[in-house]
C-alpha cells in the first residue's frame, strides 16, 4: 500500500526505500522487518544521551498525566520555570559581559533563530522609539551557513537549489567569507568593514566553530572570539546559533565556551530535551529584554506558537538538564571523541579520503570523487550502501560525517569505521 506521507528532504520520484523503525534504544534503531541500524547521526543531530533514555522517558510519562498543555501567554508552569532557570545557570558567562538572563521558548531550531532575528530587530526599533539611534534592519551572516527552513532563516542561510523556489520571499543580507584555514583574517577584515558601514547592521549571526549543513566546516575558537570583539566594538548584536553545536557536540556544553564568548542572543534546540521531543529556546541579555519591556502593550514581543513551552517537552528538558548536572556527560563525550579521532586517523591513510576533521563528537571526512556537491549522485548511493551495512548515515554530497549519541559503544564505532573504509574502496577515486 502506498503511504500518504510526504517526507522531508526526500525525492519521492526516486523511489528509494524508506525503512520503518519500530523502536529504539541507546544508539540502535530496531526496524519493523527485524533488522537494526546504528544511528550514526543522532537522528538529525538531536539524540544526545541515546534513544528512549529512561530518565527522560519517565519524566515525559509523569508529566503527561499531570499537565499536558497550557497557553503560555500570561500563564506559566513549573517545568518551564525549572528549564529557564537551568538554562540561565548553564549558559556561557563572563565577568565583563552581560549575562544571558532571559529565556524565550519556541518549538524548533528554525523558530529559535527566527525569534533571535526578531529580538534583534525589535531591540533597535524600540530603542529608536525611546530617542535612541535610528532602527537597524540589516543582518550579516557567514558564508556557507545554515540556520533553518523558515523564511527568515532561509534568508540568512546559504542560497542554492534548496531554497531557489522561494528567492522572492528572502530578504538581502551581508555575507562575509568563511574563515578557511589560512584565510581567517580575510573573514575578520570583511566583518570589520561590514560593521563599520555608515548604516551599521543590526546583528551578525554565526554557527559557532562548526558549520553543519554547510559541510561540517570547522574554524578555530580564536576567530569566533575576534568576531564577537568586532561586533562589540561597533555596537552590533552578536547572535550565536547553538542549535546543532550545543549540548556537548563540540566537546563543551556550548561551543561558545571554547572561545570565552558570551553572545547577546543565543538559540538552542535539538539536544535540549536529549532529542526526545521538540523544544527550543532563545536566550537574551537584559538589554534585549528591557528594550521590549514597557507599559505600552504595543511594544510587547509579538511571537508565539500554540505549543510554546509545552509542559511535556519542558519536563523532558528538565530531565536532560539533570543528567548534565548529575552525570559525567563530558567524560562520555571525551571518550567517544578519542575513538572517533583514532578512526579518522586510520581513514586519513586511505587514498580515497581527504580532509579529515573533528571537533568533539563531530567528525567528518571527504570522499574523493568526480561527482561531489550537495546534489551528487554519490550521496544516495552512499546512503544505500550504509543502510545495507546496518548504519544510518546521511552524507552531505561527498562529505561523510558522524555525530552519534554519546552512548555509542566502542564496538559500534569500530563497525562504522570499517564500513567507511569499505565505502572508500568502492566509491572513492584514489589515483
Amino acid at each position: 500500500m502506498t503511504s500518504p506521507v510526504w517526507h522531508p528532504f526526500t525525492q519521492h520520484g526516486l523511489n528509494e526505500p524508506i525503512p520503518r523503525v519500530a523502536r529504539a534504544e541507546g544508539a540502535v534503531l530496531h526496524l519493523a522487518d527485524g533488522g537494526t541500524l546504528i544511528d550514526c547521526i543522532s537522528s538529525w543531530w538531536v539524540t544526545t544521551h541515546g534513544h528512549c533514555h529512561p530518565r527522560i522517558a519517565a519524566a515525559i510519562a509523569q508529566q503527561a498525566g499531570r499537565l499536558d498543555q497550557l497557553i503560555f501567554a500570561g500563564y506559566t508552569h513549573e517545568p518551564a520555570e525549572a528549564v529557564a532557570r537551568g538554562l540561565v545557570d548553564l549558559a556561557p558567562a563572563a565577568p565583563d559581559r552581560p549575562p544571558l538572563a532571559h529565556v524565550f521558548f519556541s518549538d524548533s531550531g528554525s523558530t529559535a533563530v527566527e525569534v533571535a532575528l526578531k529580538m534583534a530587530l525589535g531591540y533597535w526599533y524600540n530603542r529608536s522609539l525611546d530617542g535612541g539611534p535610528p532602527p537597524r534592519s540589516r543582518i550579516v551572516v557567514l558564508e556557507h551557513s545554515y540556520h533553518g527552513d523558515t523564511i527568515g532563516t532561509m534568508a540568512i542561510g546559504e542560497r542554492g537549489v534548496y531554497n531557489a523556489a522561494w528567492q522572492p520571499l528572502l530578504f538581502d543580507v551581508g555575507t562575509i567569507p568563511f574563515p578557511a584555514q589560512g584565510r581567517e583574517h580575510d573573514c575578520l577584515t570583511a566583518l570589520e568593514a561590514a560593521c563599520a558601514m555608515r548604516e551599521p547592521p543590526a546583528a551578525f549571526i554565526v554557527e559557532p566553530l562548526v558549520l553543519g549543513a554547510g559541510g561540517m566546516l570547522i574554524y578555530p575558537a580564536w576567530v569566533l572570539r575576534e568576531m564577537a570583539a568586532i561586533c562589540a566594538r561597533h555596537d552590533v548584536l552578536f547572535i550565536v546559533d547553538e542549535v546543532m553545536t550545543g549540548w556537548g557536540r563540540t566537546g563543551t556544553l556550548f561551543a561558545c565556551e571554547q572561545a570565552g564568548v558570551v553572545p547577546d542572543i543565543m538559540a538552542v534546540a535539538k539536544g535540549i530535551t536529549g532529542g526526545a521531543i521538540p523544544l527550543a529556546a532563545t536566550l537574551a541579555t537584559p538589554a534585549i529584554f528591557e528594550a521590549h519591556r514597557s507599559t505600552d502593550r504595543a511594544r510587547l514581543f509579538y511571537h508565539s506558537s500554540s505549543y510554546t513551552a509545552n509542559p511535556i517537552a519542558c519536563a523532558a528538558a528538565a530531565a536532560n538538564l539533570a543528567i548534565w548536572q548529575e552525570e559525567d556527560v563530558l567524560g562520555r563525550i571525551a571518550a567517544l571523541a578519542d575513538g572517533m579521532a583514532r578512526g579518522l586517523s586510520q581513514l586519513s591513510d586511505h587514498k580515497a579520503f581527504a580532509n579529515p576533521r573533528q571537533l568533539g563528537a563531530i567528525g567528518a571526512i571527504d570522499l574523493s570523487a568526480s561527482d561531489a556537491g550537495y546534489l551528487s549522485d554519490l550521496a544516495p548511493a552512499l546512503r544505500a550502501f550504509f543502510l545495507e551495512r546496518g548504519l544510518l548515515l546521511r552524507p552531505l554530497g561527498n562529505t561523510i560525517y558522524l555525530m552519534p549519541p554519546y552512548c555509542l559503544a566502542p564496538g559500534q564505532l569500530d563497525r562504522i569505521f570499517v564500513a567507511l573504509a569499505e565505502a572508500g574502496d568502492r566509491f572513492g577515486i584514489s589515483d
